[in-house]
């Protein structure tokens, strides 16, 4: 599910302060990409709560709603609570694979673990340092 919402964009000594205001969170980042990013990460982190809660949330609301001061800016940030959802999932998915049975006797002599050597092998080739 794809939505758009406001934030609230505060320039402070480090960053910015952002307030998203549908929702009544609030976050930081370092620098403007950084604020947004957090924003982001904030909204879809509290959507995905309160759904798995089993509450509703508010769809956004209409920009001309929203009431700022004057050292204050409004931006707008997309989210895709599917996509969030499923770079943050930990479940399991079983793979079958073939290897040489000399290798599978050596591997299992010295303890191997498959799952996880196939992880670290399949990050460093994808070049991924952590999970999304």
């Amino acid at each position: 599910m794809k939505q758009v919402y406001a934030i609230v964009l505060t320039r402070v000594e480090k960053g910015y302060a952002v307030f998203v205001p549908d929702l009544s969170i609030s976050t930081q980042g370092k620098d403007l990409t950084d604020a947004v990013d957090m924003a982001r990460d904030a909204i879809c982190m509290s959507i995905c709560y309160e759904q798995d809660q089993g509450r509703a949330v508010s769809p956004p609301r209409d920009l001309e709603d929203i009431k700022i001061e004057p050292n204050q800016k409004i931006a707008l940030v997309d989210i895709d609570l599917d996509a969030y959802r499923r770079a943050r999932s930990n479940r399991v998915i079983r793979k079958n694979l073939t290897i040489p049975a000399w290798l599978n006797e050596e591997a299992e002599k010295a303890g191997v673990n498959f799952s996880q050597i196939l992880q670290d092998g399949l990050k460093k080739h994808l070049n991924i340092q952590k999970q999304p």
